[in-house]
C-alpha cells in the first residue's frame, strides 16, 4: 500500500487493528512495524516494509531473534535505534517463555537448567560457555559466563571457573554451555575440559556437579548420562 502508515484507512493500520481486535490478529511484520514505530524518508519505506524485509532477510522471527544489532543495521532504513527497539522487544519475548532460575532457588534437575537457559540460547550463532555457582544446599548463588566462541582449552581455563567460585565460597558448580547446531551430543573437547574442570574442582574442595549441553529442544546431561 501507497503511502506512509498515517495515510492508510484506520483498519488498515496495525496500532488501530491491535486496538480493536488484539495483537493475535496481526502478522509478524505488523508487531515489527509497531516495534520500529516508524519507517525511513531517505527510501520511502513504511515500518511495515521494515518489518517485512526483515523477515525476508533473517528468514523469521526467531533467525531475526539470532541476529546482532549490525546485522539488523544492515537492512536500508534499520539504524541503531531500531535494531535496538527489535533486540529489546525479542529478548522480552524470550524471557517471558523461559523459566527462570532465581538467585537461592535449589537446584533439583538438570531440566531446570535447560528451561532457563534454552530460549536464551537456541539461536546463538556462538557457544557461550557459564558456571552456576551453588551453595553445600545447592542453591543458587549465581550464574558467571566463562567464555565466548568455539570451547577450547585456552579459553575455558579452571582459573576462570573457580576463582569466582572461591569468592563466593560456593560448595558447588555446574558447567553450562550451549551448541549452536542444536545437537547436544559432547564433542571430543566437551569431554575433555569437563574431566579437566572436575579434577581442578576435586583440588580445591568445590564440586563439579554436572556439564549440561543446550540443544535446540533437548540437552543433554554429563551426570545423567553417567559421563561424570
Amino acid at each position: 500500500m501507497a503511502g506512509g502508515i498515517k495515510q492508510w484507512p484506520e483498519d488498515e493500520r496495525p496500532r488501530e487493528k491491535l486496538l480493536k481486535s488484539g495483537p493475535e490478529t496481526l502478522s509478524d511484520a505488523e508487531l515489527l512495524a509497531l516495534i520500529l514505530r516508524t519507517g525511513d524518508a531517505v527510501s520511502g519505506k513504511s515500518a511495515l516494509d521494515i518489518g517485512r524485509e526483515l523477515l525476508q532477510q533473517f528468514g523469521g522471527l526467531r533467525s531475526l531473534a539470532g541476529a546482532s544489532t549490525a546485522d539488523i543495521c544492515r537492512i536500508k532504513g534499520a539504524g541503531p535505534a531500531k535494531a535496538a527497539c527489535v533486540k529489546a522487544a525479542l529478548e522480552l519475548a524470550g524471557r517471558t517463555l523461559a523459566q527462570r532460575l532465581e538467585n537461592n532457588e535449589r537446584y533439583t534437575s538438570p531440566r531446570q537448567i535447560f528451561d532457563h537457559f534454552h530460549y536464551a540460547f537456541r539461536d546463538r550463532r556462538k557457544e557461550y560457555f557459564l558456571a552456576l555457582l551453588l551453595d553445600g544446599k545447592n542453591r543458587i548463588i549465581r550464574e558467571v559466563r566463562i567464555s565466548e566462541g568455539s570451547l577450547n582449552q585456552s579459553i575455558v581455563h579452571p582459573r576462570e571457573v573457580f576463582s569466582p567460585a572461591v569468592r563466593e565460597s560456593a560448595a558447588a558448580v555446574i558447567l553450562v554451555h550451549n551448541h549452536p547446531t542444536g545437537d547436544p551430543a559432547p564433542s571430543r573437547e566437551d569431554i575433555e575440559i569437563t574431566r579437566r574442570l572436575r579434577e581442578a574442582g576435586d583440588l580445591v574442595g568445590i564440586k563439579v556437579l554436572d556439564h549440561i549441553i543446550i540443544g535446540d529442544g533437548t540437552f543433554l546431561s554429563f551426570a545423567s548420562q553417567g559421563m561424570m
